[in-house]
């Protein structure tokens, strides 16, 4: 018997083609861009990224300044299920912070953690208000829900968003969003 490799190789070729090619149109068509679209019909969502793998599902995100991140996400989570399941959400926000923002939270950092740690939730909103009242053009909001606590600090001009973990010990997120 005569192996004839030119037909086997070309079978091999169309085989892996027709599977990694139908591999990709499934995960294009019926994952990502369902999941997109859930995204982007959210108010204030100027862009975003998918990437959803085996375990996890990371949307990168590109925010107004005054989008409400706990309503988005509570959106995804409740919109998205189908396509999220049982995969670990998880969202970065891209930062587009004042150096007054910055700064600004970095003074805020200390009360927060403080609050954060003692389980004082309420205080948060309280502390951010507090500081918030030196300016009169800075709007700052704390809201939570079973994960974790989203704080957005705006200016008019530009926002920054801190996703915060209940967990004790996590501190990811912390830094600038």
């Amino acid at each position: 018997m005569k192996v004839r490799i030119v037909p086997i190789v070309l079978t091999v070729v169309i085989s892996a083609s027709v599977l990694f090619g139908g591999w990709f149109l499934y995960r294009q068509m019926a994952l990502q861009n369902p999941l997109a679209s859930v995204v982007s019909q959210y108010d204030g969502v100027k862009n975003s990224q998918i990437d959803i793998k085996q375990d996890t599902v990371t949307l990168k995100l590109d925010l107004e300044p005054n989008t409400n991140l706990q309503g988005l996400i509570q959106h995804i989570k409740h919109e998205g299920k189908s396509v999220i399941g049982s995969r670990e959400l998880k969202v970065q926000v891209e930062d587009h912070s004042s150096e007054a923002l910055d700064q600004w939270w970095d003074q805020a950092m200390l009360s927060v953690a403080e609050a954060m740690d003692n389980k004082q939730y309420t205080q948060i909103q309280t502390s951010l208000e507090q500081l918030a009242g030196n300016s009169s053009n800075l709007k700052a909001k704390a809201t939570i829900d079973e994960n974790n606590v989203y704080v957005s600090l705006s200016d008019g001009k530009s926002g920054k968003f801190i996703i915060l973990p209940r967990q004790p010990g996590k501190m990811e997120g912390w830094n600038h969003a």
